[in-house]
């Protein structure tokens, strides 16, 4: 058992070091009434850009954005040569926000905009040296003008600031080109008379110019030539930027100089202005003096060096971790509590009767898990994928196109699904049907069904069930039809078209949709469906409207608002809100705790308010009913 005191720093948020990979016991410690504690999914962090430089005394150092399921935390700087690390917290409150570009200047400086913030990190001094509140939210592209002035573009209404380190000044422009839908600015360049441009994605690829003088933006891509998609642009060592309506390979190409644009058409070469920035992926391997990153893992721990002469030194370095952000859990074949983590993305088990742990890398980010009698199926982002795992055969990390792998890779979903909100293995072993919403910048998500018989599938697209919604939870009926439940988000970055969501029955057997309706005005989402007694189906909409639908009659018997009473329900990409266990008793999760539902009555009794938030579920294994809150797992002891 854990001391007390560990117990007290985990569940305030405190950060520790944990082992990092493998197998590992868990410490499982009782936190009374019931629920226990049993530690960290996947105790390691995740990158949001790295980059060599040196400090101040010419030494050079790797400087990385450190993420966990806390968001961007800290700054940790590394002596490349002795693997020596320092943590700088983050100077400003994050919201839980994190970084998804950054620059490091040519004056040696590191910049990134995230949490509403801008900020500035000197590795020569060794301290963050600026930062300032915006408006919202986080920069999707950044760049470096002629003069040195650092500006960003951000997400999602593509607000726009710009920091001279010379004079200090700085220019929050505010939100300067509006659309009904969340942008994506990926790529920002500036030409040599310091206007600004900025391509746009993902529902409607625009570029915009800004006059830095007067913060006017202009958009220069007609009404007419948008497409789905993104824009993009670049700098060229002629001074100019050079973009295109719609990034491609085939695309034709725009001069963008002064703040307008002419079509070229082709452009015959590139030869653009080296300037270090990038996504939250950005990772710059180059040390001044010749010398490069090889490896630079914070999984492992492990930062490989090599010289100029090919000469390679491999170093560890420590940082502190609160974990990984857990996506979700289930009980898999084995008895054995199983999920994903993201950022990084791993897969986490959890054996009750041992109090241990395993991990393993994952394949994408597991948004939804779900048992099938020996198999443990998963759906995940990116690409709407869908897994097979064994847990009786080796684990063998899986790759597309390989079937020896463990878990198997069976099919991926994309465009048509890109984020799995729900995954539904028939109990008779035949089908598995993945739904979720769309890739980015589209409307609408589909539904696969996947016959497990014939190891084929059939792919629906949201014109198939109702057009500009997408699937968010599933119910299986008793004559084996499909109960949907649907959202009405876009993909990320897309438009919202449809008003309220609807429930809808379809036939697997014909893949038609028999029935759908506005069941309650003014939803957005059915949080989760699961079957009830008598043939009857319980639901939760938005996470607060409890209700019990009748598939014969197609109506609704019953529903209760829960606010009041229980506040919402939990809610996340692949939302397990009900619980069934052994015995047909029905558990339901709360933010606040773990309630169960009447048979007869259909009332809903609070069981036990939970010491910690619950923000994803949920499966029971002996008597136990497993959660899961930041990147912590815990357990309640049922009664």
């Amino acid at each position: 058992m854990a001391s007390k005191l560990t117990r007290c720093l985990a569940l305030a948020g405190i950060p520790l070091v944990f082992q990092a990979a493998g197998s590992a016991f868990a410490g499982t410690e009782e936190m009374g009434n019931g629920f226990f504690h049993h530690g960290v999914a996947t105790p390691v962090s995740n990158h949001r850009g790295i980059v060599a430089t040196v400090d101040g005394e010419g030494r050079n150092v790797v400087l990385l954005w450190l993420y966990d399921h806390r968001g961007g935390y800290a700054l940790l700087m590394i002596d490349a040569e002795t693997g020596k690390s320092k943590e700088f917290p983050i100077p400003f409150p994050t919201g839980g926000d994190g970084p998804f570009a950054s620059v490091l200047s040519s004056a040696n400086k590191f910049y990134t905009h995230f949490g509403s913030h801008f900020t500035e990190f000197d590795p020569v001094k060794g301290e963050f040296t600026f930062y300032r509140k915006t408006v919202p939210q986080m920069a999707m592209g950044m760049t470096e003008d002629d003069n040195g002035v650092i500006w960003s573009v951000t997400y999602p209404n593509s607000g726009v600031a710009s920091y001279n380190p010379k004079t200090g000044e700085f220019k929050d422009y505010g939100h300067v080109y509006r659309q009904n839908w969340r942008q994506y600015q990926r790529y920002v360049a500036a030409d040599d008379q310091g206007w600004l441009y900025f391509a746009v994605g993902n529902t409607q690829s625009q570029i915009i110019a800004l006059d830095p003088a007067t913060g006017q933006a202009t958009p220069l891509v007609p009404e007419s030539e948008r497409a789905q998609g993104s824009a993009y642009v670049y700098r060229d060592l002629d001074g100019k930027v050079y973009g295109q309506a719609l990034a491609g390979r085939d695309q034709p190409w725009l001069e963008l100089y002064g703040g307008k644009a002419r079509k070229i058409g082709k452009l015959e070469t590139q030869r653009r202005k080296p300037t270090i920035t990038g996504s939250q992926g950005l990772f710059h391997r180059p040390f001044p003096d010749g010398s490069r990153i090889v490896r630079c893992d914070t999984v492992e721990r492990i930062l490989t060096i090599e010289d100029p002469e090919k000469k390679q030194k491999t170093v560890h370095f420590d940082y502190q971790s609160e974990g990984a952000h857990i996506m979700g859990l289930a009980a898999a074949p084995d008895g054995t509590i199983c999920g994903g983590t993201a950022f990084p993305m791993r897969f986490f088990s959890f054996d009750p009767k041992a109090d241990q742990w395993v991990r393993h890398p994952a394949y994408g980010q597991w948004n939804t898990v779900a048992r099938q009698g020996d198999r443990f199926f998963v759906g995940g982002y990116t690409g709407g994928f869908l897994l097979e795992w064994d847990p009786a055969k080796p684990w063998v990390n899986t790759e597309k196109g390989k079937a020896e792998c463990n878990p198997r890779f069976l099919t991926e979903c994309p465009p048509t699904i890109n984020r799995p909100h729900d995954l539904l293995p028939t109990p008779d072993g035949k089908w598995v049907f993945l739904a979720g919403t769309p890739g980015y910048g589209y409307t609408g998500g589909g539904l696969l069904l996947w016959n497990r018989e014939t190891g084929t599938r059939t792919l629906l697209e949201h014109t198939d069930l109702i057009p500009d919604h997408s699937t968010m939870s599933l119910a299986l009926l008793p004559d084996g039809k499909l109960l949907g439940g649907t959202t009405i988000a876009a993909g990320t970055g897309g438009e919202q078209k449809a008003k309220e969501a609807e429930l809808y029955i379809l036939d697997p057997a014909t893949c038609k949709v028999e029935w759908h309706a506005v069941v309650f005005p003014g939803v957005v989402s059915y949080t989760d469906l699961t079957p009830g007694p008598r043939g009857l189906i319980y639901g939760v909409a938005d996470q607060k409207r409890f209700f019990v639908f009748d598939p014969k009659e197609r109506k609704i018997v019953h529903e209760q608002d829960l606010t009041a009473e229980f506040g919402q329900t939990i809610s996340h990409q692949g939302p397990r809100v009900f619980v069934p266990a052994p015995d047909g008793t029905l558990y339901m999760l709360f933010v606040k705790g773990i309630a169960k539902v009447d048979p007869q009555t259909h009332a809903i009794q609070m069981v036990a308010e939970s010491p910690v938030r619950i923000a994803a579920g949920g499966d029971i294994v002996d008597g136990r009913l497993y959660f899961a809150h930041g990147s912590h797992v815990y357990s309640f002891k049922l009664p």
